[in-house]
C-alpha cells in the first residue's frame, strides 16, 4: 500500500493498493479527482497539479524494544556511570593524598603553619567528595560486574 498526499493540504491522505509506480499515482490522480468534486479537499489547486506533484508518505511503524534490548541499555548506562565515577576518583585522589598528608601533621609533635590549616580546611572539602566518589564507585562496579556479562552475551563474546 502506497499513501500520497499533498503539499498543498498535507491532512489529505490517498492510499493505492501496491507501490509508488506511474499506474499508482494516476490512480491516486482520479481519488483526487473524486475528492475535489465532492468537495472534500479543503485546497481548490489553483495552481494545477499532476501526478508527479504527489508527495509519497513513508510510514514506520514504531517498534517497542525487546526486553533483552532494555537490558542491554540498561548495562551500558551502567557501565557509562561507571566510566564517570572512575574519572570523577581519580581526579579527586590526588588532590585527597595531598590533604591527607597534612592530615598526619595534626597528630604529630611539629608545628602546622596557618598556610597548612588553610589547605587542611580547604582539603577536607576533597576528602569528602573523594571518599564518596570512591564509594560510589565501589558499590558502581559491583552492578557494573552483571553490566559487563549482559553486554557481553549480547555481543556473544563469551
Amino acid at each position: 500500500m502506497v499513501q500520497y498526499t499533498l503539499k498543498e493540504d498535507p491532512e489529505a491522505v490517498i492510499k493505492i493498493p501496491g507501490k509508488d509506480s506511474k499506474k499508482a499515482r494516476e490512480k491516486a490522480m482520479n481519488q483526487l479527482m473524486d475528492l475535489m468534486d465532492s468537495g472534500k479537499l479543503k485546497t481548490s489547486l489553483n495552481q494545477g497539479f499532476s501526478p508527479n506533484d504527489f508527495i509519497e508518505v513513508q510510514t514506520t511503524v514504531p517498534t517497542k524494544p525487546s526486553p533483552q534490548e532494555d537490558e542491554v541499555a540498561q548495562a551500558v548506562q551502567i557501565l557509562n556511570l561507571l566510566a564517570s565515577l572512575k574519572l570523577k576518583m581519580q581526579e579527586l585522589q590526588q588532590q585527597a593524598l595531598k590533604t591527607r598528608a597534612i592530615v598526619d601533621l595534626l597528630f604529630s609533635d611539629e608545628p602546622i603553619s596557618e598556610e597548612d590549616v588553610l589547605q587542611l580546611k580547604e582539603g577536607f572539602k576533597v576528602l569528602k567528595k573523594f571518599a564518596q566518589a570512591n564509594i560510589q564507585y565501589r558499590e558502581t562496579r559491583k552492578r557494573a560486574e552483571s553490566a559487563r556479562a549482559i553486554l557481553d552475551r549480547a555481543l556473544q563474546l563469551k
